[in-house]
């Protein structure tokens, strides 16, 4: 019986049940019909009272085979129906299950009854939903990470490979210096020029250090005032512009409420405005506005061609107008601005302007 499969099994215990019920109703009337006493009424209203055993004997055992066999057929066939009626949503709800066990996302048990059964097979589609649900948001987080291991390495590279030049440079100085080969010499002139290099890798360091801790900072959002946030932020930018000729507008709204991780987004802000005014001439102007949710940071400058724009965010990477690290900063600048807004799930656009001249720096409040 632990073999059979669930429609023989139900039709076998009902069918067992039904046949014992008939035979021993048939066994009680068998037995019990003869002790029977028939009341007979003569014309004469006399009441005579007469045992009948032999008579109703026969009577039962004339109609006790058919009525087995009509007993029969009817529990086969009740049995029959009943079997199919439990065994059948059961059946759909394993058959739709195998399907869930391979990930189909079409499978759902097609059992919309009232009873247990078709809470049974509602709930199964419920934990498939969610199983799905689950499954996708950890494809997400599987991509995320595998993205984020990769950006990290390619960080690492890129980071290798940019602090390797001053280093070289550095090492073959100070070993000129040590064997005092021709004009290094003169240390009162190379010396300088050694610390100048530690300082810029010591600013290289603390840069990439800082990168690195940007996907690891966990700062709570909370709400600030964008305008008035944006006002601190642009002081120092004001006073560098002044000092370059450089013509600085502010324009914000009296408040701009917003819910975000001010540490984060005032150094993604930063970045651009000091971007801003690196590569402003003198003459030109630095604009900063609010229109609508977004915040705006234009200037007026060559536009960068379109090639160009999506590699600026990259790490280390500079425009060929602007390779050295004299003009071209150490190449993180935009690249932290990117990974702090997409970590924030800000969206933000970076494109050239035609009237007048110049680059424009949107962000989607």
């Amino acid at each position: 019986m632990k073999r059979l499969k669930l429609f023989p099994k139900i039709f076998l215990y009902t069918m067992s049940i039904m046949l014992f019920v008939v035979v021993v109703t048939h066994g009680l009337i068998y037995l019990l019909a003869p002790q029977m006493q028939l009341a007979l009424s003569t014309q004469d209203d006399v009441v005579v009272s007469i045992r009948q055993e032999q008579f109703v004997t026969e009577a039962v055992e004339k109609a006790l085979p058919i009525s087995l066999i009509c007993s029969l057929l009817i529990s086969v066939v009740c049995s029959l129906l009943f079997s199919k009626a439990i065994a059948d949503p059961i059946k759909k709800i394993s058959a739709s299950t195998e399907q869930m066990m391979k990930l189909d996302h079409g499978a759902s048990c097609p059992i919309h009854t009232k009873d247990e059964i078709g809470t049974l097979a509602q709930n199964v589609n419920d934990l498939y939903s969610n199983l799905l649900s689950t499954i996708e948001h950890l494809e997400r987080e599987k991509d995320a990470v595998r993205d984020m291991e990769r950006a990290k390495v390619d960080f690492l590279r890129a980071a290798s490979h940019e602090l390797k030049t001053p280093v070289t440079a550095l090492n073959a100085t100070l070993e000129n210096m040590i064997l005092g080969v021709g004009k290094y010499q003169d240390y009162a002139t190379y010396l300088p020029e050694c610390k100048e290099m530690v300082e810029q890798l010591s600013g290289m360091v603390h840069e990439i250090l800082e990168t690195s801790k940007l996907n690891t900072t966990d700062e709570p959002a909370k709400l600030i005032d964008i305008a008035e946030l944006m006002a601190e932020l642009c002081a120092p930018y004001q006073m560098i512009a002044a000092a370059h000729q450089i013509i600085f507008s502010l324009d914000l709204p009296e408040q701009f409420p917003a819910t975000l991780p001010a540490g984060r987004f005032s150094k993604a802000v930063s970045n651009v405005l000091a971007n801003a005014v690196a590569y402003t001439e003198a003459g030109k102007s630095v604009s900063v506005y609010m229109d609508e949710n977004c915040l705006i940071i234009e200037n007026e400058c060559d536009p960068i061609p379109d090639r160009e724009i999506r590699r600026l965010f990259e790490p280390f990477y500079r425009p060929d107008f602007s390779r050295s690290r004299e003009s071209g900063g150490n190449g993180l600048g935009l690249y932290i601005v990117d990974t702090i807004l997409t970590s924030m799930n800000i969206f933000y656009a970076f494109a050239p302007m035609k009237s007048p001249l110049g680059m424009r720096f949107t962000i989607h409040l």
